[in-house]
């Protein structure tokens, strides 16, 4: 078959409102529009680096939804498989303004929203399978039984195809019954993916196990290639088949809004990995593109073109 796509995924977009001023939202009395979602960053993030990236989803016909299609096309991403629902509205989320680098208030409106609704008919195996990488992340999964069936489905046909798979715990836990139904649903799902990127706290509550190390260790004994822990400003440590090891992190002036940071690394572990970097230079080149997203107040605006990325390697290679 054919490679259309070098990367697919499947989320929900949420029209994003950002508060204009510090203070609790409900003082707030303007604010600036822009998209959210962790699968839409990445493939905002993998598009930019000139990947050919293409997204299945569900959106309202109201402006909310007209607003984020709009969004995800003019960065290149291709929607061809987004559907427009009549009956069901677009999720949004608003997102407070901080100044002291702390995590910023969210407050989510997503419950029943067109893309919870997506379900195993949504996905088309040709599409999907024109692809030769898929990326799934903990947070559509979240959503709804249909979409943690829609994820789990994804994952296996890609696998089975020999195609490979990323899979970003990326942990809600208001969007799961309990904690513990958390846990499992997104310990089943890694074991389903080769590239598995959790945060180490993420990774302490998944694995029981503490030390970058014992948390990768974890993942790779269910089935995982690679793992890669993500240490924020510290860096990451990676565990694959051609070794192990700690990538620092790189410094930033200033912390302006932590969101989207991860999405950032693992835009740069993936495009790393599909450029054909060895293990350490793509989580360096992820750690790199999550400092600049977190210098920044949108979750995608910090993200890198390809341009970008070759002008920092030749100045790494200079200094």
């Amino acid at each position: 078959m054919t490679e259309k796509f070098d990367v697919v995924t499947f989320g929900e977009a949420l029209m994003l409102l950002l508060a204009d001023r510090p203070g609790p939202l409900e003082t707030v009395d303007s604010f600036s529009r822009r998209i959210a979602g962790a699968e839409c960053n990445v493939a905002i993030g993998l598009s930019r680096l000139g990947f050919r990236v293409g997204w299945a989803s569900r959106v309202g016909v109201e402006s909310m939804g007209r607003y984020v299609l709009g969004a995800m096309r003019s960065e290149g991403v291709d929607c061809a498989h987004v559907l427009f629902d009549g009956d069901q509205k677009t999720g949004f989320m608003f997102k407070g303004k901080v100044n002291d680098g702390s995590d910023p208030p969210v407050e989510y409106h997503r419950k029943g929203s067109a893309a919870s609704l997506m379900d195993l008919p949504d996905i088309d195996e040709t599409w999907l399978l024109s692809a030769r990488h898929l990326h799934a992340t903990g947070v559509f999964a979240a959503v709804s039984a249909s979409t943690f069936a829609v994820s789990r489905k994804a994952m296996d046909l890609m696998k089975a195809a020999g195609r490979t798979v990323s899979f970003d715990p990326n942990l809600r836990p208001n969007l799961w019954v309990t904690p513990q139904a958390m846990r499992e649903a997104v310990n089943e799902l890694s074991t389903r993916a080769d590239w598995v990127l959790p945060g180490l706290e993420e990774g302490r509550f998944l694995t029981g196990e503490q030390t970058p190390e014992a948390v990768a260790l974890f993942f790779r004994q269910r089935g995982a290639a690679l793992v890669v822990v993500k240490l924020g400003s510290a860096g990451a440590y990676f565990d694959g088949a051609s070794g192990t090891g700690y990538v620092p992190g790189f410094p930033v002036p200033k912390v302006v809004d932590t969101v989207g940071a991860g999405d950032g690394f693992a835009v740069g572990v993936i495009s790393g990995l599909l450029d054909g970097l060895d293990l350490p230079e793509a989580v360096k080149r992820g750690a790199w593109i999550g400092a600049r997203a977190v210098q920044v107040r949108g979750d995608s605006e910090g993200f890198p073109t390809r341009a970008e990325l070759t002008q920092h390697n030749v100045q790494q290679s200079r200094d």
